[in-house]
C-alpha cells in the first residue's frame, strides 16, 4: 500500500461533485428569496442598515443586493449579475435574479453519483439551456411590437408601466414626465434614424431636500452648487450671457518644486511683484478682449484677476468640477479652452438664455438655463427627506434607462408575466419533440420562466394555483401572447388594454444573463477555499508572541474570517 499523497494544505477546504451543485443552488435560492417580495406594483420595501449606521429604504433589486455582504461565492456571482443588468439596461434586476435563480434547482432531478458522468450531464444541460435561450429570444422577436418614439403618450405609458412597480408610482406621471423630458433633451442624433442618450455624462440629478416632490423639474440647461467669486461686486443675474469656459488657473504660476529666489536689492522685490501682477493682467486682458459676461474656470482664480473681472462687469466662477464644465459646454455651445492665448470667438457659448444665482435653503446654486438647443440637462429633485430623495433618484434612473432603451431600440413586449408565459408555453411544446437528455433542460427552463407571473400573483395576494392554471390554459398553444396578470388587482387581462408593457431590450438582456448564469453555475464542480480554519474554543494554551523572521513576510497566512 502506498502512503496517501497530500497536495493541499490542511487549512484548505475543498468541496466537489453534487455537494457543490446543491450548495450553489441553495445559495442562489436564498438570494432570490431576499428580493422575491420586491417584484410588481404591490411590492414591499426593504430597509437596509449599513455598518456606518446609514439607512437605505428601497425595492430596487440592484440597490438591495448591492448593500448585502454575502459569503457564498455563488451568491456573490448572482449579485454581480444584477449589477451587470443595471449597468447594461438599467432595469429588470429583480426579474433577472428571479429567472436565473429558479432555473437551477431542476438540475437535482438528474444528479448521477459518478462525478465524471455528472460533469458530462452538466455540460449537456448548459448546451441545452443555450438552445432554449435562442428559442426564447426568437419568441420575443415574434411577439414584440414596434412603437413610434416621437409619440409622447405611448412613451409615457411605457415608462409609467415600467416604474409602476416602484415607490414613486403613487406620484402618477411625474417621474415618467421627468425621465422622458431629460432623455429627449440629452439625446444625440447618430444618423440613419439612430439616437444615443448618455445618461451618466449629460444628465445630472441634483437632489435638494425641502419643498414638495411636485416642485421637481427638468431644466433646459444646467445648475451647480456654486456662487460667483465676489458676490457684492459681480452680477448674479445676466440675460443672454456670453459664457467662456476655461481649464486653466487664472493666478500666478507657482514653481513645480520648492523655488527659492535670492534678492540682493530691495527694488527687485517690487519688480518681482510687478511681474506677477503684469502676468495676471495680461491673462485677464486676453480674456476680456472677447467681451464675455461669465467666465468659468475649473482651477483657481486670484484676487487680482477677480478685481479686473469685477471692474469690467464680468461675473466669474472658479473650481468647478470637470463633469459640470462638460455639461455647461454641451448646454450653451461653448468650447472648453486650455490656454487664454488660444481663445477664439467661436469658443464663446451664446446658447444660454439666462444665468442666475439663486439661494435654495442655505446654499447658493448657479443656474444656466433657457438654452436654445441644449444637449445636456439637470433634473432638479425636491422632497421632504434625504431617504425619499435617494429612492426617487433610483426610480428616476430606472425610468431614464427605460426611455433610453426605447429610443435606441423602439420595441415593446407585454408585461405582467405575459412574455414569460408565452416563452414557457413554447419551450414546453418544443420539449415534447426533443429526445434524449436535452428534453429535461427545456422543461426546467419552461418551469423557471413561470417564476415571474407566479411571484406577481403571490405579491398581490390572489390564489396562486388557480391563477397560474388559468394563465397556462390561455397560453397553452402559444396563443393569447398578450394575456397576463394585473399586478394591482390580480386579474387575468389583456396587457394591451391595460397598457402594461416592458422594454424588449430589458427583457432580452434579463433572459440572456439569467441563462448564462445558470450555465456558469452548472459547470462548477469544485470549490476550493483557502481560508484558515478557526481553532476550537479552549484548544491549546495562549500562544507565545512570535518575532517575525525575514522569510516570513512572503508566506503569511490569509486572515481568518
Amino acid at each position: 500500500m502506498h502512503a496517501p499523497v497530500l497536495v493541499l494544505k490542511d487549512s484548505l477546504k475543498r468541496e466537489s461533485g453534487s455537494k457543490v451543485h446543491h450548495a450553489n443552488i441553495q445559495a442562489s435560492k436564498a438570494v432570490a428569496d431576499i428580493i422575491r417580495t420586491t417584484l410588481g406594483p404591490r411590492s414591499m420595501l426593504k430597509m437596509l442598515l449599513d455598518a456606518a449606521g446609514g439607512i437605505v429604504v428601497t425595492n430596487d433589486g440592484n440597490a438591495i443586493l448591492r448593500e448585502l455582504d454575502v459569503a457564498h461565492p455563488a451568491a456573490k456571482s448572482m449579485i454581480e449579475l444584477s449589477r451587470t443588468q443595471d449597468e447594461e439596461v438599467g432595469d429588470g434586476t429583480t426579474s433577472l435574479v428571479k429567472c436565473s435563480m429558479l432555473r437551477k434547482p431542476s438540475l437535482t432531478r438528474t444528479i448521477i453519483p459518478q462525478s465524471s458522468v455528472e460533469l458530462q450531464v452538466s455540460l449537456y444541460w448548459a448546451a441545452a439551456y443555450n438552445k432554449a435561450l435562442e428559442d426564447a429570444v426568437a419568441v420575443l422577436d415574434k411577439i414584440a411590437m414596434t412603437v413610434d418614439v416621437k409619440d409622447r403618450a405611448t412613451m409615457l405609458g411605457l415608462v409609467k408601466s415600467c416604474i409602476g412597480t416602484k415607490f414613486t408610482s403613487q406620484f402618477g406621471d411625474l417621474i415618467a414626465d421627468l425621465a422622458i423630458d431629460a432623455t429627449t433633451t440629452a439625446g444625440v442624433e447618430l444618423g440613419q434614424g439612430l439616437r444615443e442618450v448618455d445618461i451618466k455624462k449629460y444628465i445630472k440629478v441634483e437632489k435638494i431636500p425641502g419643498g414638495q416632490l411636485e416642485d421637481s423639474k427638468v431644466l433646459r440647461g444646467v445648475m451647480f452648487n456654486k456662487d460667483v467669486v465676489a458676490p457684492g461686486k459681480m452680477r448674479r443675474k445676466i440675460i443672454n450671457p456670453r459664457i467662456m469656459l476655461l481649464d486653466c488657473p487664472l493666478e500666478y504660476k507657482k514653481g513645480e518644486n520648492q523655488t527659492n529666489a535670492e534678492l540682493l536689492r530691495e527694488e527687485d522685490w517690487s519688480v518681482l511683484l510687478k511681474m506677477e501682477e503684469e502676468y495676471i493682467e495680461n491673462l485677464c486682458m486676453q480674456i476680456l478682449k472677447f467681451k464675455p459676461d461669465l467666465v468659468i474656470t475649473e482651477k483657481g482664480l486670484s484676487d487680482l484677476a477677480c478685481h479686473y473681472f469685477s471692474k469690467a462687469g464680468v461675473s466669474a466662477i472658479r473650481r468647478l468640477r470637470k463633469t459640470d464644465n462638460n455639461r455647461i459646454a454641451k448646454a450653451c455651445g461653448a468650447v472648453i479652452v486650455n490656454r487664454p492665448d488660444e481663445l477664439q470667438e467661436s469658443d464663446i457659448g451664446t446658447g444660454a438664455g439666462l444665468f442666475e444665482v439663486r439661494k435654495i435653503g442655505d446654499e447658493f446654486f448657479a443656474f444656466i438655463v433657457d438654452c436654445k438647443d441644449p444637449k445636456a440637462c439637470t433634473v432638479l429633485l425636491r422632497g421632504a427627506s434625504k431617504d425619499l430623495l435617494n429612492e426617487v433618484e433610483r426610480n428616476l434612473q430606472d425610468a431614464m434607462s427605460v426611455a433610453r432603451n426605447i429610443v435606441k431600440n423602439p420595441k415593446l413586449v407585454p408585461g405582467g408575466g405575459a412574455t414569460e408565459l408565452t416563452v414557457s408555453a413554447m419551450l414546453k411544446q418544443k420539449s415534447s419533440s426533443i429526445e434524449g437528455i436535452e428534453k429535461w433542460p427545456y422543461e426546467a427552463a419552461a418551469i423557471a420562466f413561470e417564476a415571474i407571473p407566479r411571484t406577481l400573483a403571490q405579491n398581490c395576494g390572489v390564489n396562486v394555483i388557480r391563477t397560474m392554471t388559468a394563465l397556462q390554459g390561455k397560453h397553452a398553444n402559444g396563443e393569447n401572447a398578450w394575456i397576463g396578470i394585473d399586478g394591482n388587482t390580480g386579474e387575468i387581462t389583456d396587457m394591451k388594454e391595460r397598457k402594461i408593457w416592458d422594454s424588449y431590450t430589458v427583457k432580452a438582456q434579463a433572459f440572456k444573463t439569467a441563462i448564462e448564469a445558470a450555465c456558469m453555475l452548472l459547470r462548477i464542480d469544485d470549490i476550493v477555499s483557502g481560508i484558515k480554519k478557526k481553532q476550537a474554543p479552549g484548544a491549546g494554551g495562549p500562544s507565545k508572541p512570535q518575532i517575525d523572521q525575514e522569510g516570513d513576510a512572503d508566506n503569511e497566512n490569509m486572515i481568518p474570517e
